[in-house]
């Protein structure tokens, strides 16, 4: 039987064997990379791992048993198993767009990296945008629970998102992709050069917190600094996303981040742009957003008075333009770096990893489920998805252990710092508002 093996001496550009798979139905067997670790092994991971001990401390007691597992599955999408070296994947029911194409696209090329190497376990991945795991439902033993967000009374496990290998019915490429372009376009237009408002740009149909933005946009009344509009995604696919390229809109000094529905995927897409992040006031954390610190990563916006919060923001940052692109370009810095894809796949491979060693029980292949590996989903698709796909393969096996992963945090010390930097900057902005007051009065 023909047993096709990826190999990390092949110079070649591997793509799926459909081929092969078509005639088949087999998966490629993926032998881990044997050479020795390059100048990246032995490194440090970025700061925001720590979280994943958090994450999961919920389990530290009482491990982690199938019951737990089963309960998760009442909102899951899929559940993923990985045993002897293998993937397998049930599908339970379809997600928004291609959420569970991608997310599991994402966990194949996990497979291809660090093929070898990842622990028996299963997982039940729920697709949703909002946490449906409540602290307050459950004293010990919280079904595990994977999505892409959570808040502080959630307990949901945060996992990347699916837009890290393409969003492809709204031309959002792959991140590794994007990463590229948008450093061309920061280079053709320096941040001096930029216009010097606030930019934002987005459906505002998903949440309240959007539309109560459009109000901070210029009127014959009012100039708060801030530069908003909408966007139709139906009418921008029919125009061929001519109009809504990531990669070209970082053209204004500040970028504004507000959240949608829960989280939502275009944070990273603002941080990269090497303009300050105005991140106003947020509920919901994914894998990385803890990670970053306010007036070192963005510039943290009150919800309370979001149009004041931004004309003083924009006007801070115009009279102190050193501090300012110092914040934009720690800002992208994280995109760029801490949050590049082998970055990416380092998360993924030790929130895993340290999820299985709470295992009180052996896995087994559920009855339902098919083995899982990159040509079981491209060999189906076309179009963009097809093209997403090729794009975001994994080539060859890591010839470089994962970076190694970093203590937990001192949360208290953590929670301290960033509270303060915040109280900081609204310290600054009420006396900038009385001043303004008393002018005008």
């Amino acid at each position: 039987m023909y047993d096709p093996v990826i190999a990390v001496e092949n110079k070649s550009s591997p793509i799926p064997d459909c081929v092969t798979w078509n005639s088949t139905g087999i998966c490629p067997k993926i032998h881990p990379a044997s050479s020795p670790a390059n100048e990246r092994g032995g490194s440090s991971c970025p700061d925001y791992f720590r979280w994943i001990h958090e994450d999961l401390r919920h389990w530290r007691k009482t491990g982690i048993t199938e019951r737990m597992v089963s309960e998760a599955r009442r909102t899951a999408h899929f559940r993923l198993t990985i045993l002897g070296g293998k993937m397998y994947v049930e599908r339970f029911r379809e997600a928004y767009q291609s959420r569970v194409l991608f997310t599991l696209w994402g966990f194949a090329q996990l497979m291809r990296r660090y093929g070898g190497k990842l622990p028996d376990l299963e997982l039940m991945f729920d697709c949703d945008d909002l946490p449906v795991v409540g602290a307050e439902q459950y004293g010990v033993g919280p079904p595990p629970l994977f999505r892409y967000s959570a808040n502080n009374s959630t307990l949901d496990i945060v996992f990347p998102d699916w837009t890290f290998w393409g969003w492809a019915e709204i031309n959002i490429k792959p991140w590794s992709r994007f990463l590229k372009e948008i450093k061309e376009g920061m280079e053709m237009l320096k941040w001096e050069d930029r216009v010097p408002y606030a930019y934002w740009k987005g459906n505002p149909r998903v949440y309240r917190q959007r539309y109560l933005l459009l109000k901070c946009n210029l009127t014959l009344q009012n100039d708060w600094n801030a530069r908003v509009y909408t966007i139709d995604w139906k009418k921008e696919a029919r125009r061929g996303f001519m109009q809504s390229n990531l990669a070209k809109q970082c053209t204004h000094r500040y970028m504004i981040y507000v959240e949608g529905q829960a989280w939502s995927v275009s944070e990273k897409y603002i941080l990269a742009c090497n303009s300050p992040t105005l991140l106003i006031q947020s509920r919901w954390h994914d894998f990385f957003t803890r990670g970053l610190v306010p007036q070192r990563h963005y510039w943290p916006v009150r919800d309370s008075q979001m149009c004041k919060s931004i004309k003083f923001a924009v006007e801070w940052g115009n009279n102190h333009t050193a501090k300012a692109k110092e914040i934009g370009e720690a800002g992208s810095h994280f995109a760029h770096e801490a949050l590049r894809m082998e970055n990416v796949y380092d998360y993924m491979f030790h929130l895993l990893s340290e999820y299985a060693k709470l295992f009180k029980y052996k896995p087994k292949i559920p009855p339902g489920a098919t083995e899982l590996c990159s040509e079981a989903l491209a060999c189906h698709a076309h179009g963009k998805w097809r093209e997403f796909m090729d794009e975001s393969m994994e080539k060859f096996p890591s010839d470089s252990p994962p970076c190694m992963m970093p203590p937990p945090f001192d949360l208290g010390a953590l929670a301290r710092a960033k509270m303060e930097a915040v109280d900081e900057v609204e310290a600054w902005e009420d006396e900038y508002l009385r001043k303004k007051d008393n002018v005008l009065h």
